[in-house]
């Protein structure tokens, strides 16, 4: 695991963030546009009179929402923990929440620290999408084999080559870290969990992945995949020759980003996924 020491004069900060991803660009700053990292860095510039730059434990893309992701960057300033996110949340737009801020070791990062994240993808499955679900779930009225999509999910599982999921990435060196301190190399990945949870009463059909790490577009890439299994379109047994080939093309299309949730993110402290949270 990378190690990154703070001078001993600041201290260590770690956010707890939850956000609506649908009017961000993603997470990393970006010029001219708005995102997450970029409205986190000057709502603590406007608080302190410091110009850092909050690291996340990985970027999600544009549109791609948030229950737990967690930044980390250093201060000078003395701040109490509880002021610190009171005034954070004061600052930030409404789509950005601050769940909780707290003092950690020097040796804390967000991203080089993890031991593994969980996603969710939502699939709503009814006739007509609420209004106010729209942006949070993908809606999809057509009939699916529920129970063939699972066992398709359910071979992904274990330490694979996941390069037949993973998007083309111009800043893969970047990237690449989102392994969580897996010390894998190139475009292996262990899922420990993926599993399909259907919620009649709410018409929402829920994909939960937890992994040691994920590549670019990786999630989006196997719930396109596990749809068309469900549409009949590709069979689950096929599954294992996708990964095997390593390449995108054999794989199914990339789900819509609205449908995403960043939900968890684990450290060595032993953190565990929070139970299902819907909407």
């Amino acid at each position: 695991m990378k190690v990154i020491e703070q001078p001993a004069d600041l201290h260590v900060w770690k956010l707890v963030l939850a956000y609506d991803g649908t009017e961000f660009h993603g997470w990393q700053v970006q010029p001219d546009c708005a995102t997450v990292q970029g409205e986190l860095r000057d709502a603590i510039a406007r608080i302190t009179g410091e110009d850092v730059l909050p690291q996340g434990s990985g970027r999600t893309d544009a549109g791609v929402h948030a229950l737990g992701q967690v930044a980390s960057f250093a201060l000078a300033a003395p701040i109490p923990e509880t002021n610190l996110a009171r005034a954070l949340n004061r600052t930030l737009p409404a789509s950005i929440r601050v769940l909780s801020a707290t003092r950690e070791t020097s040796d804390f990062h967000a991203r080089h620290s993890a031991r593994a994240k969980t996603y969710e993808y939502r699939v709503f499955r009814g006739e007509i999408c609420p209004p106010w679900l729209a942006r949070y779930v993908y809606a999809l009225n057509v009939p699916l084999d529920v129970a063939a999509m699972q066992r398709a999910a359910v071979r992904v599982c274990g330490e694979h080559d996941f390069s037949s999921f993973a998007a083309t990435d111009p800043d893969r060196s970047e990237r690449a870290t989102d392994s969580t301190g897996d010390g894998l190399g190139g475009n292996v990945r262990c899922l420990l969990t993926s599993q399909w949870m259907p919620d009649g009463k709410k018409d929402l059909l829920v994909y939960r992945v937890r992994g040691n790490g994920f590549l670019h577009h990786m999630v989006r890439n196997l719930v396109g995949t596990f749809l068309e299994v469900g549409r009949g379109n590709l069979a689950e047994s096929e599954i294992p020759a996708i990964l095997e080939s390593r390449a995108r093309e054999r794989a199914g299309p990339t789900a819509p980003a609205r449908g995403l949730f960043l939900v968890n993110v684990e450290y060595s402290s032993g953190n565990s996924p929070p139970e299902r949270v819907l909407l």
